[in-house]
């Protein structure tokens, strides 16, 4: 098990427990990580890495792989995209880091070059924009990947599959220069031991070790998996850090396969069941792509677009017709397209960052911030504080009175008087919420399993839970537009919103909400899964891929079956979306024919004499669909699916190694440099950062400059952010809980002794950390378990700063995510909080107005844009 990008052992105690117990029978541990941290002091092996660097170090071992010909050949061939040849026109990344199709002017590709051969693949949405969004004007297709991209085309890859048209040409002997598996070769060749040392800062001695045991410990007879979390996602580049851990895993055949796999580690209890539903504005339940804003798009023309014509997302329409009976009811009828109309249209990037420049340009006059408190939460803070002031109302539920409740008296801004309290309009309002102990309901974790939690007590006072809040809201909204004239009002009156309600204050019956989620046929009975759902209407589905959760009647996630069962699976506690599956893509774990790869690793298998597939796991594959079984031509959806094609939700079935469409940055992982960088692209000299991160370069989120640019000096340092096993996010709850509160009691940051030698910090005393941003003050820890790193032959200092620390609470200090500017993943719009630079002084920071003009001097010594200019 490799652990990069997450420490696991203090972020996900609980989950590490099974890590522990691999190991005690016999499993290894790397934790590759810019800290020595609790994980790396349990696992066999702790390699240092630079943080934003891990492109580098995984694409060096894909190099060891293809170099040493280690990758599990039988599997590679059978069901990933090696083959496949790319056209002649596609031209790889060179030296300036660029592949084909780049447009200097829109800072964007287009992704045309990067096709198969015989064969064009369009993304999920991909096609969205050919219906003009003018009503006077004709139909057309139109050409528009910059538009495209802003309405979400990369971000919903995995939305709605790709839609094939032709045969791709394939090589099988992986011999020809423009298969993928050469390509592969070709691209990743530069990624040397020496140039990821060079990159990265472990010695070429150590990545050897770990090139040696993950190929050691993968192919028919063994697996390696992969495990990472906010270190991975919270860059520039993190879509593509996944991007290279997948293609790693799909060569040495590691996916679908007990013991395989990339686990994605979620930040808290439910931060995957808040993607599914979801709360992510550009999606609907389930990843079905959120509709965009055009008035001759109807259902039909929004389903040709985005779904697939192979695989389970062949069925979209069926999945999107249910979730509109579902929220429609008996509104909802074919002649009016099942209230497709009513449903938002997605007209903008809505991301919480640019919603936060709306605010403060007058944009966004209200804003209601539930379980978040980005007054000290958000990257760049002050910014955050900023867009709260310039709101006409706000409201915040929460346990207790948060810093974005209190801005407007307590801020920062009010001490250094960047702000004064009378002149904030923003009315406030704070309502207490119930804890998890005080309310019922489902939640999706890690691995996608969803587990019920019994309410144990009622809440005090006025504390209510989320689900009567939203449930209250909806209510009383509706009321007030019972009589609306407007059309614009229609999608809120005619929802369904006849939830019972139990308890003393009327709380929604959650069993009610998950079994609407999971659906229901026309006469009123629980579907199985979402192999029933249809598209004439007659069945209801709240997210398609939880469809079967209430099978049968009952509320399959509060199963808790001691150990899980008989099967070794755990299939009788709580569950997994989808159909109850453990493993996605388990008919990867058995070869073409339907036998394991092998018998120690059996886990799912084609049972010849019952003509059925079986095994441990709920095959992630059509029961009765034999490994021999050829689809006809024309065949659709599922039945377009060949019997050893195990990847159901992709248009080929296959693992990409290769992206011929879907990503904003590129096919294939490459290595750029973090926004704020302490070196130079060694591997692309004429490349530095990714070239199409978002950036929001004005006065009140300036960036350091980079490394080797004039003033870069004046930040020397690296730094990244982490958590404590003591404290829980922004520490809205841990900082008021006495005994977290004693054992974490203040803010700190983590430094080397030879940094603090450079520097005259000592141990427990004070430093103050500045960026072009703000500067913030935290008690000094002294420790080895942060160390210097050689890069590019010179000395890189890094320091260590938790982020769970605010002006409220019994305990309090400054935000690590007052120093931190906004720079933003093309693809999923997430910020980079794990890179930055930075200065590091001896001694508490500036108080009153002489804080902002330190950070002013800064700027002026780096040359970087005034405040207000």
């Amino acid at each position: 098990m490799v652990l990069e990008g997450s420490n696991m052992a203090e972020a996900h105690p609980v989950g590490f427990q099974w890590v522990m117990e691999a190991k005690a029978r016999g499993a290894k541990i790397i934790h590759v990580d810019p800290r020595f941290t609790r994980t790396s002091a349990v696992a066999d092996t702790h390699v240092p890495i630079r943080p934003g660097t891990d492109i580098a170090f995984l694409g060096g071992l894909i190099r060891h792989v293809l170099e040493n010909e280690q990758d599990f050949r039988e599997y590679v061939l059978a069901y990933t995209n090696a083959p496949m040849l790319v056209r002649e026109e596609f031209v790889d990344a060179g030296d300036d880091g660029l592949f084909s199709g780049w447009d200097a002017d829109a800072r964007a590709y287009d992704t045309s070059t990067w096709q198969y051969e015989g064969a064009d693949v369009a993304a999920a949405s991909g096609d969205r924009d050919k219906w003009d969004s003018d009503e006077h004007a004709p139909s057309a297709r139109i050409e528009s990947h910059r538009v495209t991209h802003l309405l979400g085309q990369s971000e919903s890859a995995g939305s709605g599959g790709a839609r094939f048209r032709g045969d791709p040409v394939r090589d099988d002997t992986l011999q020809h220069p423009r298969c993928v598996y050469q390509v592969l070769k070709r691209h990743f060749a530069r990624y040397t031991p020496e140039m990821v040392s060079r990159v990265c800062g472990m010695s070429p001695e150590q990545f050897r070790q770990v090139a040696e045991a993950v190929c050691a410990n993968s192919g028919r007879e063994r697996t390696t998996m992969w495990v990472y979390s906010v270190g991975w996602t919270q860059h520039t580049v993190g879509v593509q850090y996944i991007r290279c851990a997948s293609i790693l895993q799909g060569l040495l055949g590691n996916v679908g396969r007990p013991g395989g796999g990339i686990m994605a580690l979620r930040g808290h209890a439910t931060i995957q069941g808040s993607t599914d539903i979801p709360t992510l504005y550009d999606l609907l339940p389930g990843y079905i792509p959120m509709p965009p804003k055009h008035t001759r798009m109807s259902l039909d023309d929004f389903v040709e677009a985005d779904s697939a014509t192979k695989g389970f997302w062949g069925n979209m329409r069926a999945y999107v017709v249910s979730l509109l009976k579902a929220w429609y009811g008996d509104a909802a009828t074919a002649d009016n397209e099942y209230c497709f109309g009513l449903l938002p249209h997605i007209d903008d990037d809505h991301s919480t960052f640019t919603t936060v420049l709306n605010m403060i340009d007058g944009r966004c006059e209200g804003y209601l911030v539930l379980g978040e408190n980005p007054a000290v939460g958000t990257t760049n803070s002050k910014q955050q504080r900023h867009g709260l002031a310039a709101l006409k109302w706000l409201v915040v539920r929460d346990l207790q009175e948060i810093e974005t409740a209190t801005f407007w008296k307590n801020g920062p801004e009010i001490e250094t008087g960047e702000m004064r309290t009378e002149d904030i309009d923003t009315e406030v309002f704070l309502l207490p919420a119930a804890t998890h102990i005080e309310k019922a309901g489902s939640f999706t974790n890690t691995q996608r399993l969803l587990q019920w939690r019994h309410q144990a007590v009622e809440p005090p006072g006025d504390a209510r839970s989320d689900l009567w809040f939203v449930h209250e809201l909806g209510r009383r909204i509706r009321e007030r537009l019972a009589d609306s004239p407007h059309a614009r009002d229609a999608g809120i009156r005619q929802l369904t919103w006849d939830y019972p309600t139990e308890g003393p204050h009327g709380d929604p019956d959650a069993h009610a909400v998950l079994a609407e989620i999971s659906g229901f046929r026309a006469d009123g009975t629980p579907v199985d899964g979402y192999t029933e759902l249809r598209d004439d209407g007659s069945t209801s589905c709240g997210c398609w891929i939880y469809s079967g959760v209430f099978a049968d009647g009952v509320n399959q996630a509060a199963r808790r079956e001691p150990a899980g069962g008989e099967s070794p699976a755990a299939l009788e506690w709580g569950w997994a979306w989808p159909m109850n599956r453990r493993v996605l893509y388990n008919r990867a774990s058995a070869d073409p024919e339907g036998r394991p790869w092998s018998e120690r690793k059996a886990y799912v298998w084609w049972d010849e004499e019952a003509r059925r597939w079986t095994g441990h796991d709920v095959p992630d594959f059509e029961a009765e669909k034999p490994p021999s079984y050829r689809p006809p031509e024309g065949a659709q959806a599922q039945d377009a699916i060949g019997g050893d094609e195990p990847f159901i939700m992709q248009a080929d079935g296959r693992v990409w190694l290769y992206a011929p469409t879907g990503l904003a940055d590129g096919p294939l992982p490459t290595h750029y440099e973090p926004e704020e960088a302490p070196s130079r692209n060694a591997l692309y000299p004429g490349a530095r950062a990714n070239p199409v991160r978002q950036r929001f370069d004005r006065p009140d989120n300036r960036y350091n400059p980079p490394d080797h640019e004039p003033g870069a000096e004046v930040y020397p340092y690296a730094f990244t952010t982490f958590r404590i096993a003591e404290h829980h996010t922004a520490g809205g709850m841990s900082r008021w809980t006495p005994y977290l509160a004693e054992l974490a009691p203040e803010m700190f940051v983590e430094v080397s002794p030879a940094l603090a030698a450079e520097r005259g910090l000592e141990h427990t005393g004070w430093a103050t950390i500045v960026t072009a941003r703000s500067a913030i003050e935290a008690r000094v820890v002294v420790t080895e378990r942060m160390k210097p790193l050689r890069i590019d032959d010179r000395v890189v200092h890094q320091i260590g700063l938790p982020w769970h620390w605010g002006p409220n609470g019994l305990v309090t200090g400054d935000a690590a995510n007052e120093i931190i500017g906004i720079s933003l993943d093309p693809n999923v719009h997430i910020m980079d909080t794990k890179t930055g630079t930075c200065d590091v002084v001896a001694g508490r920071r500036p108080r009153g107005p002489a804080l902002p003009e330190f950070v002013e001097s800064y700027r002026r010594r780096a040359g970087i844009g005034i405040t207000g200019e």
